[in-house]
């Protein structure tokens, strides 16, 4: 089976369990930028030079996958989706977001005010991973203004983009750079 399936050649796509919808669609948006974020974290897992951050992105991107098949399923089909067990985030991987937040507040991490994102390649990453996941969280916002998307998903995503700023900066702490 070929990847280019063609499907989309006329500017629609389907979600989880077929639904058509066009690809400019508010939860394919939503989605799609999930996935760039998931892609952005790769970058920065690649670049990441510390073997703690290393590994947490590896576990929030297998998080992200999650998230996705989640906004990827139209509210029609939600029943159906949780009938199938497909993995969804949960109260406790937030709650591992909120405590990796709160280690490493509890580090010495050198900025003043705030940071200009790029004094090294994995800090750098890292930043636009941040960006990128504060513009999945408003996409979500927007999809959720109609009650199709559960309040965890903002809260996981808001307390995300916390941490990856705070991975940033830590890692700028490490390497001892800075552009403050």
């Amino acid at each position: 089976m070929s990847i280019a399936t063609r499907t989309g050649d006329q500017g629609r796509t389907s979600l989880m369990y077929g639904r058509r919808v066009a690809k400019y669609d508010l939860r394919v948006e939503t989605y799609g930028t999930v996935d760039e974020l998931n892609a952005a974290l790769g970058l920065a897992r690649a670049h990441a030079t510390l073997p703690m951050v290393k590994k947490e992105l590896l576990l929030i991107q297998k998080q992200l996958v999650a998230l996705m098949g989640e906004l990827a399923v139209a509210p029609e089909d939600a029943d159906r989706y949780a009938e199938d067990k497909y993995p969804r985030l949960t109260a406790e991987m937030l709650q591992h977001l909120d405590e990796l937040v709160a280690r490493i507040e509890k580090e010495k991490i050198t900025f003043a005010g705030w940071a200009t994102p790029g004094a090294s390649v994995a800090s750098g990453a890292l930043d636009v991973a941040r960006t990128t996941c504060r513009r999945a969280e408003r996409l979500v916002v927007k999809l959720s203004a109609d009650k199709e998307v559960e309040l965890l998903v903002i809260k996981y995503l808001n307390r995300l983009s916390d941490l990856l700023w705070l991975f940033a900066r830590y890692t700028e702490t490490q390497l001892g750079v800075s552009d403050d």
